[in-house]
This record gives structure tokens, C-alpha cells and sequence, in this order.
């Protein structure tokens, strides 16, 4: 289970804020090049509008971590997103967003992998099961608020805010979520298409 940090990410500015890259498959493949499989992100939208970058080739998924957030894809009607819940869609869509926030993205090539987010909210001493979706080569728990331990194959990690647990194909397994004072996490699992 690697334990990823702050330092393991890259950061960087895009036209409403910042965006932490988490994680991106294959390893040291660009954003920019728009030739990865899946990528994993958070990012701060710092104006009251924006639009999103087009993405044609790759479905997303996103998801308020703090704060409200509005999308409309291509003129559509409206789609409300309160924190911590998810929403997927195509990245060809032209897609306005409404709000400022902190979100959670996870990127999708076509054809090639799919994949889903979801979030987890751990009380003191409680404990929770995080089951792998059948066929997974990717699960990656991102602590969002709190703290929160991440236990699987008789390994354990104890993240803390932006903090993040990766595991990888023979690796998955159902994880083990506790928290000593309570906590918070996104969770984001990936497989082939």
C-alpha cells in the first residue's frame, strides 16, 4: 500500500485555481499530453463561474469536497452538487460550473478503463468496510478532513487531510476504514474496460 503526500503531488495553476494531481496511470504520464488511462485530482475553484476543460476523449467523474457546486452541460438543465456527492459525465460536453469549492476528479479514458468515486464519513472508534469493485486494478483513498486509518492485507496507514492510500491490482482487497478522532475520505477505484 503506498502512502502518498503532499510532496508526492504535483500542483498545479489552472485558469479558476489550483489542481493537486493525486495520482495518474500510467506513473509519470503528463496531463498535458492527454495520453493517460486515469487520472485522480482536487482542485480549488476560486471564481464564482468557470468552464471546464474540454476532454473528448476521457469521461470524468467529480464531486464537491467543500462547498456548493452547479454545472450545466452543454445548455442543459442544471445539475446541483452538494459536498461529497458524486457526479459523473462526458468531457466532451461543454460544461459551466457555478461556485466556489473544493472538488475531486477522477478522469477516465474511453474504452480503455472505467471507474466510479464515492466518499466515506468515519465516527470516532467506528469502523467501515470499503469492498473492491470485481475486476479493480486501482483503489486510492484521499482523507479529506479528520483523520482517517486505512487497513488492508495486515498493513495500516493513518492518513491525515490531503492524504491519500493507493493500492494496485494483486494488492485489492476490501479495506478496513477507522478513525481514532473521526474522519473523512473520497475513495476512487478504477478497472479495464
Amino acid at each position: 500500500m503506498k502512502h502518498l503526500k503532499q510532496e508526492n503531488y504535483q500542483i498545479s495553476d489552472w485558469s479558476g485555481g489550483k489542481t493537486i494531481q493525486i495520482a495518474i496511470a500510467p506513473e509519470g504520464a503528463l496531463y498535458a499530453d492527454r495520453d493517460f488511462l486515469w487520472r485522480l485530482s482536487s482542485a480549488t475553484v476560486d471564481l464564482d463561474e468557470s468552464d471546464f476543460t474540454a476532454l473528448p476523449d476521457y469521461m470524468r467523474w467529480i464531486a464537491p469536497i467543500r462547498g456548493d457546486m452547479r454545472l450545466v452541460h452543454n445548455a442543459g438543465a442544471a445539475v446541483e452538487l452538494m459536498p461529497y456527492q458524486p457526479h459523473r459525465f462526458d468531457g466532451a460536453d461543454d460544461t459551466h460550473s457555478w461556485g466556489r469549492c473544493t472538488d475531486f476528479n477522477l478522469m477516465l479514458r474511453k474504452g480503455a478503463c472505467d471507474g466510479e468515486i464515492g466518499s466515506v464519513c468515519v465516527k470516532a472508534q467506528e469502523e467501515k468496510l470499503l469492498p473492491p469493485h470485481a475486476g479493480a486494478e486501482t483503489v486510492i483513498v484521499y482523507c479529506t478532513e479528520g483523520t482517517v486509518s486505512v487497513e488492508a492485507n495486515g498493513e495500516c496507514v493513518t492518513l491525515q487531510e490531503k492524504e491519500a492510500a493507493l493500492l494496485e491490482r494483486e494488492e485489492i482487497c476490501t479495506l478496513t476504514l477507522k478513525s481514532a478522532g473521526g474522519g473523512s475520505a473520497m475513495w476512487a477505484q478504477t478497472w479495464n474496460d
